[in-house]
This record gives structure tokens, sequence and C-alpha cells, in this order.
């Protein structure tokens, strides 16, 4: 119907990405059409000359868009982490890198000074091994 057709000229940028909108009005835009944002709904609601007239998307298209674009930029964050790891390990210098040697075990690791207690009343199978003059280190 011709009546209801209304021509408003808007300035507004190209965005080259996926996302789940086909536009994106800012609040300049949005106040030219007297246009209201119902996000919970994906809905955009404006007066016409036969009422309100009333936008709504599509939630199982809306979702599998925001799932998509939410798993690449999980991807796209972990390569820049992955990346900055790189460059962080390049700047270490070799001494640390190197593997020490195993310490030997302290003397009181072979005490043979040891205990066994039990750990239920019900089964005495279930025992722990403690030992007495642990070394403070």
């Amino acid at each position: 119907m011709a009546s209801n057709f209304l021509v408003e000229h808007i300035n507004f940028y190209v965005a080259d990405f996926n996302t789940t909108y086909h536009a994106i009005l800012g609040q300049p835009a949005l106040a030219k059409f007297m246009a209201i944002l119902h996000y919970d709904y994906l809905v955009l609601k404006m007066p016409s000359h036969v009422g309100v007239l009333a936008l709504w998307a599509n939630i199982s298209i809306t979702y599998a868009c925001e799932t998509e674009s939410l798993s690449l930029i999980k991807a796209t964050d972990l390569s820049i982490q992955m990346a900055s790891m790189v460059t962080d390990a390049k700047m270490v210098p070799t001494d640390d890198l190197k593997i020490l040697a195993l310490e030997p075990p302290c003397a009181s690791a072979k005490s043979k000074e040891m205990k066994e207690v039990s750990l239920n009343l019900d089964d005495p199978t279930k025992t722990v091994k403690i030992r007495a003059h642990l070394d403070p280190k």
C-alpha cells in the first residue's frame, strides 16, 4: 500500500563482518524514525500511518549467528594469546631454559620410623603410613 511507505535518507557505515544484524543503527537514526528497540524480543517498533510497525527477527537464525560469532571470537583470542606466548618465550634467556638436575631425597625420607594408622574403623584395610622426624624444609 503506497500510503504506508516513507522514504528517509540516513548516512551509515557498512562493516564487513558476519553478525546477526543486517544493519546497526545509531541513536540519531533511531531518533529520526522514532524507533524503539526491544532487545529481549528482537523487535524494532516504530510509528506508521496505520499504527505501530514492528520488525521481528528470526530467533533461531540469530542464535546460530551468535554461536558462530562467539566461536570465531574464541579462536581469534586463542591465536592472539598463542602468538603472545611465543613472543614471550623467545625473550627467556637460554640459561633459564636448562633442565635442572634432580636433588637427592632428604635423609629423613629413608627413616624407618613409620606408623600405620587406620582411616576407617569399619574397614581395617584402609590405612595410611605416617613418619616421625620429618625434615622441616
